[in-house]
């Protein structure tokens, strides 16, 4: 009979050292990153109306990343939420024009997003396709759909409240998208972590057979996910629209990357079963950081884009890596 070798309570300690050490990364690279840029650019970077608008300017990318934890918990991906943004706002702007009522626009925007995130989650529950070929091929067919709603024209948005509400407006003195971005993160914490239904997602996440055999509703779980990633992807489409006061096609095409980035950079693990709500909303910050300190220090689009991409790629590595070591 043959004895497995057990590893030294040495390289036991190292490693849990290393595992401890990547759950906090996203905030030793915030503070690293803040003081690089506040060190090379100065005031034009340390200064309240700056320090301001990269939390504002995070606000869609810290809603659609609390949807995206959950999908990621499950073990799930979705492709789709940059497209959704925009027909959610698309869809929101032209409802407001035909009613004139902001209430009734924004719930339209917010069905969208829910009805994509159905679709979703029935292709890949009952048809049993994989998250990432489903989203996909709902991101060209939501991106098709918000060229031909309106012809690829833009929509403007002047009805003042939906301004006021979802972009423009202030409450207390603070910016009115600095409080969703709060109560989003409030919520998707208490949820995940203080819930049944999180508890739900993340047990699915480690082991779905196990979960279905405990009693959980798998299916129902996982379409649910889905629908709250459309959701919270429609959500930061009516803020878009508020903010910019108007919906175009274009909004959203570029979230993709950023909001995966700020969800794995923040802990959540691509194979699911693990979850920080807390470093998603840091990296959705921490991303939102880099892009203003790079167009503060003259860097092109596209070469943010190469920055978010070596971000992701080392974000990836760890978290693969971290899951593989446990």
């Amino acid at each position: 009979m043959t004895i497995a070798p057990t590893k030294a309570p040495a390289e036991k300690g190292v490693q849990l050292v290393v595992r401890s050490w990547r759950n906090y990364v996203v905030y030793v690279g915030f503070v690293v990153v803040f003081l690089y840029f506040a060190a090379t650019q100065g005031a034009s970077f340390l200064n309240g109306t700056t320090l301001v608008n990269i939390v504002t300017q995070a606000t869609p990318i810290t809603i659609m990343a609390v949807g995206t934890v959950f999908v990621l918990s499950l073990g799930e991906i979705d492709l789709s939420i940059g497209s959704t943004v925009a027909l959610a706002a698309l869809t929101a702007a032209v409802a407001l024009q035909a009613t004139g009522a902001w209430w009734v626009a924004a719930l339209a925007g917010l069905a969208v997003g829910a009805a994509v995130g159905l679709v979703n989650g029935l292709f890949v529950t009952l048809v049993r396709l994989p998250s990432f070929l489903v989203t996909l091929a709902t991101m060209g067919l939501i991106g098709g759909l918000a060229q031909q709603i309106t012809n690829l024209q833009s929509v403007p948005v002047t009805d003042a409240a939906f301004g006021w509400l979802f972009g423009g407006g202030t409450l207390l003195g603070i910016p009115i998208l600095i409080w969703w971005s709060a109560v989003a993160a409030a919520i998707g914490w208490h949820v995940l972590r203080q819930r049944r239904f999180g508890a739900h997602v993340l047990a699915v996440g480690n082991n779905a057979s196990a979960a279905r055999v405990s009693g959980i509703k798998v299916t129902r779980v996982r379409i649910a996910v889905f629908m709250l990633s459309g959701t919270t992807a429609a959500l930061a489409g009516l803020l878009y629209a508020g903010r910019l006061a108007g919906a175009t096609y274009t909004l959203g095409t570029t979230d993709l990357m950023s909001v995966l980035a700020a969800v794995i950079v923040g802990g959540t693990a691509l194979t699911g079963g693990k979850a920080s709500m807390i470093g998603a909303v840091v990296g959705s910050l921490f991303m939102s950081m880099i892009n203003y300190g790079l167009l503060l220090a003259g860097l092109t689009v596209a070469q943010q884009e190469i920055v978010r991409g070596i971000i992701i790629l080392i974000a990836v590595s760890l978290s693969l890596r971290g899951k593989k070591g446990s």
